[in-house]
């Protein structure tokens, strides 16, 4: 399939942009670390939310989303709830506020914030730093992986023969995470949030353009004569219900091989687990470097609430790629018997059906997903290397050209580890999914309690950071036949065991650090005996442990955000009655939340 010279062009333009946005914020980023790592914490809370949500539309994601909705139907609208996607709303509604009042450049110096200076905050702030570097690697093999697996399917030339030994994958993905590494090292945060805030543009445009296509093959009920019954229920009973005989018998060896079938219990452990997730607060990635950028904690707010809406173009994109497939790709999936791939869907339906001119479009737009995500990722990561490593314990007197020198090497490292893994490893199916939710999973206890109870030590962070992570990583091993969810009970059990063991056989933090914490931060929790010591000297302090407000919010909040997820989907199959219902509940929701929460923010 060779590209028109319209479709090369978009590609090479949107390229060489990235790299001009990288060099023309170079001077503005070297001002300082803060300049460099938070943009020097101005930039607007719509921008930033653009280029976070540009971040979520991951490359992993995309194929990951096109897997659920394909094989699951509507029911698959809860499984990103997994990881958890309606964290957002928690974040909010108050833990934004919370992280942003800290004042701090990074999730592991945000611990001297907790826990002060003494021996429990220092390895407090190392378990922060490892938990953050390892994740980051790992996401970004996988990413490497990913793109290049996809572009060899993507794009119509062979890139085998160039460098001897070395594949066409492998070297599309080389060159990709180059170029993208040139605007992350040049720019800093100001390259890496105005380049994404273009490629969320593309991104929408491309998900828009994909959306319609797939709604004008869609002939009335032709999806109904190839999907089993209940694929359209986005509700459901104990069982799944959802049987694939004779229309695509391997996907019923997929829903056995996933664990959903009683599809019930799966949903109140995925809501239990993406409760807790979410409570523990954003994870030391991207998402925290945004919040940690913004000009205010009602800023902050703001921007977590934007990405919510900024992400509808990408179930837009999804449910287009899915119908596509249904209807034209189904017979070539029966044929691959029980080894289909159902990621070569995404590739089929870009080369088959995307005219001339907007393919170049939608190409960048995946190239985007890629880069926007990889970006972030490794900018965010480096911020620990030199803000928490170099500057805290090699060089705390370092001039602010050396910083930025540091935070640049510090960068290409993260980009050189990452890629290194990559082209060790040989597998990506699932990998980036199991490494996420199995680090999440240790990463959930710890930071839940570090929010909501006076008396947790940065011991007993550290104990339950580790034992957590270790536990998530050898729950698969040891307990293969669960899925990531029932492991997540498993975890949640050992990090908690050990929080406690960590806590109290060490000494609690004192008064002077814990007070001045809830004077700053304002959480709800198990705080009284320090909100009495600190109402006692400051009186006039600004209430904000307002918890059953709080949580009000957050349910209509997740009401809303499924209501965004799902309306697209209904638009795109062209299911009018249902859409109108999802219509209602987003303009109701989002009433509740002016009243609840937009109107409140001033006062927080």
């Amino acid at each position: 399939m060779p590209l028109h010279t319209i479709d090369l062009g978009i590609i090479v333009v949107y390229l060489l942009a990235t790299v001009f946005i990288g060099l023309f914020f170079v001077k503005k980023a070297s001002r300082s670390l803060d300049s460099y790592f938070l943009a020097d914490r101005g930039l607007p809370w719509y921008i930033l939310g653009l280029s976070n949500a540009s971040s979520m539309f991951d490359i992993n994601g995309i194929l990951w989303l096109v897997y659920l909705l394909f094989v699951y139907g509507l029911k698959s609208i809860w499984l990103p709830w997994l990881l958890p996607l309606f964290s957002q709303i928690f974040f909010m509604v108050y833990l934004s506020i919370w992280l942003r009042r800290s004042n701090v450049m990074t999730g592991a110096e945000w611990m001297t914030t907790r826990f002060g200076r003494g021996r429990g905050a220092a390895l407090a702030h190392v378990s922060t730093v490892i938990f953050a570097l390892v994740s980051v690697i790992g996401l970004i093999s996988c990413a490497f992986q990913v793109i290049g697996l996809l572009s060899t399917h993507l794009f119509p030339w062979d890139l085998g023969g160039i460098v001897p030994g070395v594949t066409s994958a492998r070297l599309y993905a080389i060159l990709f995470v180059g170029i993208t590494t040139i605007y992350v090292l040049l720019g800093g945060l100001f390259g890496v949030v105005y380049t994404a805030v273009l490629q969320f543009i593309i991104m929408a445009i491309a998900s828009i353009a994909v959306g319609v296509i797939a709604m004008s093959t869609l002939s009335p009920g032709i999806l109904d004569s190839i999907v089993p019954a209940g694929w359209k229920n986005l509700f459901f009973s104990w069982q799944l219900h959802l049987d694939w005989s004779g229309i695509l018998n391997a996907a019923n060896l997929k829903i056995d091989r996933d664990g959903y079938s009683l599809f019930a219990l799966t949903f109140l452990l995925i809501l239990f687990r993406g409760v807790l997730l979410s409570m523990a607060g954003p994870a030391p990635n991207f998402d925290m470097q945004r919040i940690l950028a913004a000009r205010s904690p009602k800023e902050a707010s703001l921007m977590s609430g934007f990405v919510n809406v900024m992400l509808i173009p990408r179930h837009m994109l999804t449910a287009g790629l899915v119908v596509l497939g249904l209807v034209f790709y189904l017979p070539k999936l029966r044929a691959m018997g029980s080894i289909v791939d159902l990621r070569m869907i995404v590739p089929y339906t870009v080369r088959n059906f995307i005219p001339a001119g907007l393919l170049g479009l939608v190409l960048a737009a995946f190239l985007s997903a890629f880069m926007s995500t990889f970006a972030a990722t490794v900018h965010a990561a480096s911020a620990y290397i030199v803000n928490d490593i170099y500057k805290r314990y090699i060089n705390p007197v370092a001039e602010t050209k050396s910083l930025i020198l540091a935070s640049r090497m510090a960068s290409l490292a993260m980009v050189v580890a990452g890629v290194g893994l990559g082209l060790i490893s040989e597998s990506i199916s699932g990998e980036m999914l199991r490494l996420t939710l199995a680090l999440l999973s240790g990463f959930a206890m710890a930071n839940i309690l570090k929010w909501h109870w006076w008396r947790f030590t940065g011991c007993g962070y550290f104990c339950g950071m580790l034992a957590g992570i270790l536990a998530a990583l050898l729950a698969p091993i040891a307990l293969p036949n669960l899925s990531a969810a029932h492991h997540f009970l498993v975890i949640l059990a050992i990090a908690f065991l050990f929080c406690l063991l960590g806590t109290v056989f060490s000494t609690a933090e004192t008064d002077e650090v814990l007070m001045r914490f809830y004077q700053r931060v304002r959480p709800w929790g198990f705080w009284g005996p320090i909100n009495k010591k600190v109402r006692a000297l400051y009186p006039e302090l600004p209430r904000d442990a307002d918890f059953g407000r709080h949580w009000r919010t957050i349910l209509i909040g997740m009401v809303w955000q499924a209501s965004l997820s799902v309306a697209p989907i209904f638009l795109v199959i062209k299911w009018w009655p249902a859409l109108l219902i999802a219509v209602v509940a987003i303009a109701l929701s989002s009433l509740l939340l002016k009243i609840s929460w937009l109107d409140k923010l001033a006062d927080e």
